[in-house]
Protein backbone atom coordinates (compact mmCIF):
# COMPACT_ATOMS: atom_id res chain seq x y z
CA UNK A 1 0.00 0.00 0.00
CA UNK A 2 1.25 3.48 -0.83
CA UNK A 3 2.24 5.83 1.99
CA UNK A 4 1.62 9.56 1.84
CA UNK A 5 1.90 12.52 4.19
CA UNK A 6 -0.23 15.56 4.94
CA UNK A 7 1.13 18.46 6.97
CA UNK A 8 -1.13 21.07 8.55
CA UNK A 9 -0.01 24.60 9.31
CA UNK A 10 -2.26 26.17 11.91
CA UNK A 11 -2.47 29.80 12.97
CA UNK A 12 -3.84 30.90 16.34
CA UNK A 13 -3.90 29.19 19.70
CA UNK A 14 -7.46 27.87 19.51
CA UNK A 15 -6.70 27.20 16.41
CA UNK A 16 -8.14 29.93 14.18
CA UNK A 17 -6.93 29.09 10.65
CA UNK A 18 -5.47 26.15 8.75
CA UNK A 19 -3.57 26.10 5.47
CA UNK A 20 -5.23 23.90 2.86
CA UNK A 21 -4.94 24.01 -0.89
CA UNK A 22 -6.77 23.49 -4.15
CA UNK A 23 -5.19 20.44 -5.79
CA UNK A 24 -4.51 21.46 -9.38
CA UNK A 25 -3.43 18.13 -10.91
CA UNK A 26 -3.04 14.45 -10.16
CA UNK A 27 -4.93 12.45 -7.54
CA UNK A 28 -7.68 14.62 -6.02
CA UNK A 29 -7.44 17.38 -8.64
CA UNK A 30 -10.14 19.99 -8.18
CA UNK A 31 -10.57 19.29 -4.46
CA UNK A 32 -9.43 21.27 -1.43
CA UNK A 33 -6.94 19.07 0.45
CA UNK A 34 -4.20 19.15 3.03
CA UNK A 35 -0.65 19.83 1.85
CA UNK A 36 1.34 16.68 1.21
CA UNK A 37 2.03 13.78 -1.05
CA UNK A 38 4.11 10.71 -1.77
CA UNK A 39 6.82 9.24 0.41
CA UNK A 40 9.81 8.57 -1.84
CA UNK A 41 11.89 5.39 -1.58
CA UNK A 42 14.31 5.64 1.37
CA UNK A 43 12.64 8.79 2.71
CA UNK A 44 11.31 9.09 6.27
CA UNK A 45 7.73 10.21 6.81
CA UNK A 46 8.86 13.53 8.30
CA UNK A 47 11.33 14.15 5.48
CA UNK A 48 8.55 13.52 2.95
CA UNK A 49 6.22 15.92 4.76
CA UNK A 50 8.89 18.66 4.80
CA UNK A 51 9.74 18.13 1.11
CA UNK A 52 6.10 18.09 -0.03
CA UNK A 53 5.28 21.21 2.00
CA UNK A 54 8.08 23.11 0.28
CA UNK A 55 7.33 21.72 -3.20
CA UNK A 56 3.63 22.52 -3.02
CA UNK A 57 3.66 25.83 -1.13
CA UNK A 58 7.24 27.16 -0.89
CA UNK A 59 7.03 26.97 2.92
CA UNK A 60 10.10 25.65 4.69
CA UNK A 61 9.90 23.54 7.84
CA UNK A 62 12.30 21.22 9.64
CA UNK A 63 11.56 17.69 10.80
CA UNK A 64 12.00 18.60 14.48
CA UNK A 65 9.05 21.01 14.19
CA UNK A 66 6.59 18.34 13.00
CA UNK A 67 4.24 16.59 15.42
CA UNK A 68 2.84 13.22 14.37
CA UNK A 69 -0.97 13.33 14.57
CA UNK A 70 -1.81 9.81 13.40
CA UNK A 71 -2.76 7.97 10.27
CA UNK A 72 -5.65 7.36 7.95
CA UNK A 73 -5.99 4.19 5.89
CA UNK A 74 -8.02 4.84 2.76
CA UNK A 75 -9.48 1.87 0.88
CA UNK A 76 -11.03 2.12 -2.58
CA UNK A 77 -12.50 -1.37 -3.33
CA UNK A 78 -13.53 -0.25 -6.82
CA UNK A 79 -9.98 0.98 -7.52
CA UNK A 80 -7.47 -0.79 -5.24
CA UNK A 81 -4.56 1.03 -6.89
CA UNK A 82 -5.76 4.13 -4.99
CA UNK A 83 -5.48 2.44 -1.56
CA UNK A 84 -3.14 4.40 0.70
CA UNK A 85 -2.02 5.15 4.23
CA UNK A 86 -1.78 8.87 4.97
CA UNK A 87 0.39 10.03 7.87
CA UNK A 88 -0.74 13.30 9.44
CA UNK A 89 1.48 16.03 10.90
CA UNK A 90 1.16 19.46 12.49
CA UNK A 91 3.99 21.91 11.81
CA UNK A 92 4.58 23.90 15.00
CA UNK A 93 6.96 26.32 13.24
CA UNK A 94 7.80 27.20 9.64
CA UNK A 95 9.39 29.88 7.47
CA UNK A 96 7.88 31.77 4.58
CA UNK A 97 4.47 32.54 3.17
CA UNK A 98 2.47 30.09 1.05
CA UNK A 99 2.79 30.52 -2.69
CA UNK A 100 0.98 28.80 -5.53
CA UNK A 101 2.83 25.97 -7.30
CA UNK A 102 2.04 23.90 -10.37
CA UNK A 103 0.37 21.33 -8.07
CA UNK A 104 -1.37 23.38 -5.40
CA UNK A 105 -3.03 26.72 -4.80
CA UNK A 106 -2.72 27.20 -1.00
CA UNK A 107 -5.24 29.18 1.01
CA UNK A 108 -5.83 29.88 4.70
CA UNK A 109 -9.27 28.77 5.92
CA UNK A 110 -10.98 29.59 9.20
CA UNK A 111 -11.24 26.41 11.26
CA UNK A 112 -14.91 27.15 11.97
CA UNK A 113 -15.62 27.58 8.22
CA UNK A 114 -13.88 24.63 6.58
CA UNK A 115 -14.86 24.07 2.92
CA UNK A 116 -16.07 20.47 3.40
CA UNK A 117 -18.31 20.70 0.32
CA UNK A 118 -15.14 21.11 -1.80
CA UNK A 119 -13.12 18.39 -0.04
CA UNK A 120 -13.02 14.59 -0.11
CA UNK A 121 -16.12 13.31 1.71
CA UNK A 122 -14.01 11.68 4.44
CA UNK A 123 -12.66 15.01 5.78
CA UNK A 124 -15.52 15.77 8.24
CA UNK A 125 -14.87 12.42 9.93
CA UNK A 126 -11.33 13.26 11.06
CA UNK A 127 -10.14 16.78 10.17
CA UNK A 128 -11.89 18.57 13.08
CA UNK A 129 -10.22 16.14 15.50
CA UNK A 130 -6.76 16.70 14.05
CA UNK A 131 -7.22 20.48 14.09
CA UNK A 132 -8.25 20.17 17.76
CA UNK A 133 -4.83 18.53 18.29
CA UNK A 134 -6.31 15.07 18.83
CA UNK A 135 -4.38 12.16 17.32
CA UNK A 136 -6.37 9.84 15.07
CA UNK A 137 -6.09 6.35 13.63
CA UNK A 138 -8.92 5.61 11.21
CA UNK A 139 -9.83 3.30 8.37
CA UNK A 140 -12.05 4.81 5.67
CA UNK A 141 -13.65 2.72 2.94
CA UNK A 142 -15.08 4.43 -0.13
CA UNK A 143 -18.08 3.27 -2.18
CA UNK A 144 -18.06 2.08 -5.77
CA UNK A 145 -18.10 5.69 -7.01
CA UNK A 146 -14.73 6.34 -5.23
CA UNK A 147 -16.30 9.45 -3.69
CA UNK A 148 -18.92 8.36 -1.15
CA UNK A 149 -17.69 7.20 2.25
CA UNK A 150 -19.12 3.73 2.84
CA UNK A 151 -17.49 2.91 6.18
CA UNK A 152 -15.43 4.68 8.87
CA UNK A 153 -13.77 2.88 11.76
CA UNK A 154 -11.22 3.84 14.36
CA UNK A 155 -10.95 6.84 16.62
CA UNK A 156 -8.61 9.17 18.35
CA UNK A 157 -5.49 7.63 19.84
Amino acid sequence: MRHRTVCFLIRGNMPAEVLLGLKKKGFGAGKITGIGGKVERGETLKAAAVRELEEETGIKAVEQDLLYMGQLTFLFPACPAWDQVVHLFHAVAWMGDPAESNEMKPEWFRVDQLPFERMWQDAPHWLPNVLAKEKVRMRIVFGDDNETVREVSGEGI
